[in-house]
């Protein structure tokens, strides 16, 4: 089959780029009663969609009053909170471009995002104003607020004095709604800008697919500094008028207990992982649930099938990254009218491109790759990204001559058109000549009695260029032997795509998204083999 997969146009699906702001989209997907609850928190907290109505017409009154420049980045770095929420649909709402950032992120990082982006206006938590007003101020920021998670701040203050009447900023399909910054593994951050477009085109073409409706309840569990919980969780329940259950942060217990509540769920392998520890975890408590949804990292085929076999449902996966938004997405329909894109959802893959998005994986020397042949994926569509804030030659270099963009991200399409990643382009070992996939090894490792998981990068060697080092998270109780695993994959696998180093660990370093920061890892174990002098 050909390597490109190319679905039904964005446009051809009622996909409408006519220049409307994001947030007028959004509103139209409130339902008509405006005083029916919108957001449940856990801390047994109510809002109504005329409350979300009001409170981001106020902000955006707000912004408004500040006499900012246009194409203004509004910086907001505070816990998560419903208000944390309305404040980045008001920036929508008044037609400026919303910098989101890691609640987990220090000083210098701050330092270097705010340089780099030149924000108007900062918000952040009270107690990070000292530092944080400090950086603002001294890198141009005009305006520097504070809101916290119990519903204080002079940046609620501030609104409460304005107008709970205001008509939405126009913008055009091409203008900035939101710059994210990428987790910058390989040398500094950058900044995705993305369009009204890029979001608008996406969030619509994921409710038709994912069948988002008004009666659906998600249960909202991830951080809102990141694409899955800002972008797809957020729009999609805003989009289809459906309420949430809002979390602060995930608690496994906290997340069983609204389950019979709810309907959708979003999340990371690793809070699966943790409500498949709960013993309450069981098919009568997740009997009302219609869809299960996974990504941000690889999920373990084991995990896929614990999953299936102790509720009855099988988790949707699905891949994105922050320039692109979603790109695949296993089916949600399991019905045979949709031919093999109403099929099965598979495990250790990620589906099937979205409408809309051009997908196709090519080898080193830009030829398209047949089924089952490994390669560098590239994509094109409306979803896929500006480029990289005041970078234009490394943007130039991140797009194709025609047009795609190359994701960074090594995968492959089996026969039925389901892509399956196998890993990042800059995790491939280069060992003595031969390409090395860390995916392909950790999954046979991954296998092994007593293993949890495991994490396999490359690190200089003095004879091999690169050689692969595993590290490996025993089961609970269970006690592993380096040596022994080192042998038991030299039955499995070619001599080459051994790891020439072993190290039993517990636990594996990860971001706030649960995604394995090999990059720490490979600072960590870089002057095995070779001190490099």
């Amino acid at each position: 089959m050909n390597s490109v997969m190319t679905t039904t146009s964005a446009a051809a699906r009622g996909v409408s780029h006519n220049g409307q702001n994001l947030f007028n989209a959004l509103r139209a997907g409130f339902p008509e009663t405006l005083d029916a609850c919108a957001v449940e928190t856990d801390q047994g907290l109510a809002y109504s969609w005329r409350d979300l109505e009001r409170a981001t017409a106020m902000m955006a009154n707000l912004l408004e009053s500040l006499d900012l420049p246009a194409g203004a980045r509004i910086a907001v770095q505070v816990e998560k909170s419903v208000e944390a929420m309305m404040l980045y649909l008001a920036t929508l709402r008044a037609g400026y471009v919303f910098l989101p950032l890691n609640t987990a992120y220090k000083s210098a990082e701050i330092d270097y995002f705010v340089q780099n982006a030149e924000p108007s206006v900062v918000v952040c938590s009270a107690a990070n104003f000292g530092w944080i007003s400090k950086i603002a101020f001294t890198n141009g920021a005009q305006h520097v607020f504070t809101l916290d998670d119990d519903r204080t701040g002079t940046w609620l203050q501030r609104a409460a004095q304005c107008s709970d009447q205001h008509t939405v900023a126009l913008r055009e399909a091409d203008d900035l709604a939101a710059i994210l910054y990428t987790s910058g593994t390989t040398g500094r951050s950058k900044g995705a800008m993305l369009s009204h477009a890029n979001l608008l085109s996406n969030a619509q073409v994921l409710h038709d697919y994912w069948d988002w409706r008004a009666g659906d309840v998600l249960i909202h569990a991830l951080p809102i500094f990141h694409v899955h919980g800002l972008f797809v969780a957020l729009h999609g329940a805003l989009l289809a008028g459906s309420k949430m259950i809002w979390l602060a942060k995930f608690d496994a217990k906290t997340v069983l207990q609204h389950l019979p509540q709810a309907t959708v769920f979003m999340g990371v392998p690793t809070l699966y992982v943790r409500m498949l520890a709960e013993p309450a975890l069981t098919p009568a408590l997740t009997g009302r649930m219609r869809l299960f949804v996974s990504g941000s990292a690889p999920m373990l085929l084991e995990t896929f099938t614990a999953w299936r076999e102790r509720t009855g449902h099988t988790i949707l996966e699905r891949y994105g990254m922050s320039e692109t938004v979603m790109l695949t997405s296993n089916p949600c329909r399991q019905d045979a009218r949709y031919g093999v894109h109403g099929s099965e959802r598979r495990g250790g893959t990620v589906g099937f491109p979205l409408p809309g998005v051009s997908l196709r994986v090519c080898d080193e020397q830009g030829r398209e790759c047949t089924a089952g042949e490994v390669g560098a994926i590239e994509v094109k569509g409306s979803n896929v990204f500006c480029g990289y804030w005041r970078m234009p030659e490394k943007t130039a270099e991140e797009f194709t001559a025609d047009g795609f963009f190359k994701t960074g991200d090594v995968g492959k399409f089996d026969a039925d058109g389901f892509v399956t990643i196998v890993g990042r382009s800059k995790d491939l070992i280069i060992s003595g000549g031969y390409n090395v996939y860390p995916a392909e090894i950790e999954s046979f490792l991954n296998e092994l009695p007593g293993v949890a998981e495991s994490a396999v990068v490359g690190v200089p060697h003095p004879d091999f260029g690169e050689v692969g080092v595993a590290v490996v998270i025993p089961r609970n109780g269970v006690q592993l032997d380096a040596a022994s695993i080192v042998d038991r994959l030299k039955s499995q696998l070619a001599n080459f795509k051994i790891p020439k180093h072993c190290v039993v660990a517990a636990e594996l370093p990860r971001n706030a998204m649960g995604k394995v920061q090999k990059n720490v890892l490979r600072g960590k174990y870089r002057d095995l083999f070779w001190s490099g002098t």
